[in-house]
């Protein structure tokens, strides 16, 4: 039977399908799937979800020519995910007005690309796609989502270039927030660059008066990426390079694992550590490459069950557990690994460094099979640590106990000491074991006697250079009541 369909409502169905056609193509763009070069027109849009104090308006800097680079023996990260095959909705920061020139001020795509991307329900990309450089202001990207996000970083994402560029009301100490997520991966092939050279200028900076003094004027400096009270994160396969301050830092965090990051700096710019954590606890730090202006990773106050491996860690000031009991404040740290690295002309090794007047406790520490390439200090504990001239003795201090040194071989730089453990003169240093030693020195033929001061401990077999400075048997101060205490608040 035929059916006579009349000619009006043949043009209403072709209407409806162009309309239906048109609006999909309109909602895949927004979505950001159509992964292209092209530029798509801006979308003049404010986000409002995670907006950041005030700012004063301010016209967008003059595009700046890239920082230096200091890429060398980085880790090979994987290809980007497929972004075209992947079930996650893609958000590319393109499709929501971002312009990514280096010098027009894309803030505002990025925020709302993660506002919309944090609040979907289902898996979702926020793409920053390759072969383009996006200039964000300082700003906090605030959660918890609704579900798993991947931040994907392809092309470049830098801050405004100096103290001169920065916001006025923005807080200088900080750049990228990451506030109360949980499930999120960092990742990509591209390159955060945080533009750090005119902040190592500032006359406050060390070296920058004479002897090494430094020069009165403001002085805070932005953390380049900072994740605070969050939890399950992955950050994975970036370059990320010339940070004004610390280069990541974990405040208050669970289960994060940091992998495959290439980390450059010059040896000369200060307070650029490469990883920081701070009260954070079940952390794997894996199979990455470090050089800077101070501690490759640095484990501040809090930290437990934290595994590093395969590190590649130099020029530097090695890896450091502290500083620790700053201003007479209470340190817990333990169960802390770090196995598998290396470790090159840096001015420290494997450290623990903790101030006069603190208390707490240090322990279940190993440090395993680690290659040391002209360092001074290779194997140092400093309870003496101070930073001016003026640090006064106290009788309170962070017990530092059951430690374990194995297979840490290579070579020291002469001018201090292969082995140097200093510990508190009223809370001495227990526990200490150190087996299969072999440091000998960069340069000429005397190996330098290790240095001891109120540490007990064993050597479990011989040791090169033979330490027998270690003191036998168990001292008058256990310190176990302190141990006790700092394990009592993990439960």
């Amino acid at each position: 039977m035929l059916i006579f369909i009349p000619s009006s409502s043949l043009a209403t169905m072709t209407l409806s399908k162009i309309f239906l056609l048109a609006f999909a193509f309109f909602f895949t763009c927004i979505e950001g799937r159509v992964h292209g070069k092209t530029r798509p027109k801006h979308l003049h849009i404010v986000s409002h979800i995670s907006l950041p104090p005030a700012l004063a308006p301010a016209p967008a800097p003059a595009p700046q020519a890239a920082s230096p680079s200091y890429y060398t023996d980085s880790p090979s990260p994987g290809p980007s995910p497929d972004l075209f095959r992947s079930p996650a909705k893609v958000y590319n920061v393109l499709s929501f007005g971002a312009v990514g020139d280096g010098a027009t001020d894309d803030t505002q795509a990025f925020k709302m690309a993660w506002d919309i991307a944090c609040f979907q329900n289902e898996s979702a990309i926020l793409l920053a796609p390759d072969d383009y450089s996006f200039m964000i202001q300082p700003t906090v990207f605030t959660g918890p989502c609704k579900t798993s996000l991947v931040f994907q970083i392809d092309g470049t994402i830098m801050p405004p270039d100096g103290p001169e560029s920065w916001p006025s009301k923005m807080s200088k100490r900080q750049w990228l927030v990451f506030y109360r997520i949980n499930g999120m991966s960092m990742q990509g092939g591209g390159v955060i660059d945080g533009r750090g050279e005119k902040w190592w200028n500032l006359p406050c900076k060390p070296h920058k008066g004479r002897n090494g003094a430094t020069l009165p004027g403001p002085c805070d400096s932005p953390v380049a990426m900072r994740f605070f009270m969050s939890s399950n994160l992955t950050v994975q396969g970036l370059k990320v390079k010339n940070s004004p301050q610390f280069h990541f830092r974990f405040d208050n965090c669970q289960n994060v694992t940091v992998q495959m990051l290439s980390i450059k700096s010059p040896p000369q710019s200060p307070n650029t550590d490469g990883i920081h954590i701070e009260n954070t606890n079940n952390v794997q730090i894996y199979d990455s490459v470090v050089s800077n202006g101070d501690d490759c990773v640095s484990i501040g106050a809090g930290c437990h069950n934290v595994d590093i491996k395969n590190i590649t860690c130099g020029p530097g000031h090695g890896i450091s557990i502290g500083s620790l009991g700053v201003g007479n404040s209470r340190a817990c740290v333990s169960n802390i690994t770090v196995k598998d690295s290396v470790i090159k002309h840096s001015d420290n090794g494997v450290r623990i460094k903790t101030w006069q007047g603190g208390y707490g406790s240090v322990s279940k520490i190993s440090f395993h099979n680690i290659q040391m390439e002209t360092v001074r200090n290779p194997i140092i504990i400093d309870q003496y640590y101070c930073q001016t001239k003026t640090c006064t003795n106290q009788t309170s201090a962070v017990h530092i106990s059951d430690i374990l040194y194995t297979s840490i071989k290579g070579t020291y730089d002469v001018r201090s000491p292969p082995l140097h453990l200093a510990c508190s003169d009223s809370v001495p240093c227990t526990n200490l074991k150190i087996a299969e030693v072999e440091l000998l020195p960069a340069r000429g033929q005397i190996v330098a006697n290790p240095f001891c001061w109120n540490a007990y401990g064993e050597m479990q077999n011989l040791t090169i250079p033979p330490i027998s400075c270690l003191l036998d048997g168990i001292p008058q101060y256990t310190g176990q009541n302190t141990i006790d205490q700092c394990q009592n608040n993990l439960y």
